[in-house]
C-alpha cells in the first residue's frame, strides 16, 4: 500500500519502533489511528505484490506475537477514548485467541494458556 502523511504526524506519534523485530508498521499504524483520522481513496493507484523474498513476514513465526505487544503498548497510553480502549482490547483478544490456538495445535499448553489468559484481561 502507499500513503501520503505529514511530516507533523511524525513528530507527534514518533517513527517505527525499532525494538519490534516485526510488525513496526502495524504498530505505528496504531499510534497514528489514535491520534488522526485516516482515509481511503477508493480507486486503485498502486499495483502491490506479495510474497517476494525478505518479507519480514516470511522472516519470523507468529506474527500476532509482535502485533499483540503493540496492543498492549497501546492499552498503557495516556487518555485512549473509551472506543478506542475498547476496540483495542477487542482486537488483543482476537490475537491472543489466534496465538493460543496456534500453541495448542503445536502442544505448547504453556504458552497457549498464557496467551488465553492475557485474552481474559
Amino acid at each position: 500500500s502507499s500513503v501520503m502523511i505529514h511530516r507533523e504526524v511524525f513528530e507527534t506519534v514518533g517513527l517505527f519502533d525499532e525494538t519490534l523485530p516485526a510488525c513496526e508498521d502495524y504498530d505505528l499504524w496504531l499510534r497514528i489511528g489514535a491520534k488522526y483520522p485516516i482515509y481511503l481513496i477508493s480507486e486503485p493507484l498502486i499495483v502491490k505484490r506479495n510474497g517476494h523474498p525478505g518479507q519480514q513476514s516470511q522472516k519470523y513465526w507468529g506474527m500476532d506475537r509482535f502485533r499483540v505487544k503493540s496492543l498492549q503498548k497501546m492499552l498503557r497510553q495516556k487518555n485512549p477514548s473509551e472506543e478506542d480502549r475498547a476496540a483495542t482490547r477487542e482486537m488483543l483478544k482476537k490475537k491472543c485467541e489466534i496465538l493460543a490456538k496456534g500453541f495448542e495445535k503445536r502442544g505448547k499448553i504453556e504458552e497457549a494458556n498464557s496467551y488465553r489468559q492475557l485474552a481474559d484481561q
